[in-house]
């Protein structure tokens, strides 16, 4: 080869070798629609089996609505609605009777919880931490030791501490604005004069 320097060295890479690589790559891209295509669901997937391309944007709307769950004092009627009734489930089945002995005067809770703004934010974030730390697959077997410590302990002290929302509820009296904070002056914002 004359055309080429002394120092430069040779690649005498077979012509197969590229068309086996070029093959391995479309098979690879047809595997990977399939599956995707029977991830989605059988009725999804196109007639004969070729699973179909995805129109334009079609996969980033998907992956923005069911991502992550929304924090539930962000939501409006009826999904607040529904967030809550799953939270009260979670808080009536498995909390109180799993991790809430007798209330006392150092270990406050209220039956009407869920009438606590502060208690239902605080609750929502623990039930949303159970839910991905108690799943196997996600989290393996530290999951739900990760889970007490970080999220649960946590919520529960300063939900049944003396000066949570429950501070001001006894048995049998439920108070919701007990604690309402007053308004304080913004540093931001100055008195029109």
């Amino acid at each position: 080869m004359p055309d080429q320097p002394e120092d430069t060295p040779s690649f005498e890479v077979p012509v197969g070798m590229f068309q086996d690589v070029e093959d391995l790559k479309a098979q690879l891209a047809r595997l990977t629609a399939l599956v995707d295509a029977l991830g989605a669901g059988e009725d999804d997937a196109p007639a004969g089996g070729e699973p179909e391309a995805d129109a334009p944007g079609q996969e980033e709307t998907e992956e923005e609505e069911g991502q992550y769950p929304p924090f539930i004092l962000l939501l409006d009627p009826p999904e607040y609605d529904d967030e809550l009734r799953g939270l009260i489930e979670w808080v009536e089945g498995v909390l109180v009777p799993g991790y809430l002995g007798e209330p006392s005067a150092d270990s406050k809770w209220c039956h009407l919880w869920f009438e606590h703004p502060v208690a239902v934010a605080r609750l929502h974030a623990a039930w949303l931490a159970w839910q991905e730390l108690t799943d196997p697959a996600s989290c393996g077997y530290t999951g739900p030791s990760v889970w007490h410590r970080d999220h649960l302990d946590p919520a529960l002290r300063e939900l049944r501490g003396s000066a949570g929302p429950f501070a001001g509820c006894t048995k049998g009296e439920h108070q919701v604005q007990h604690r309402m904070p007053t308004l304080v002056p913004s540093a931001w914002t100055h008195p029109e004069t």
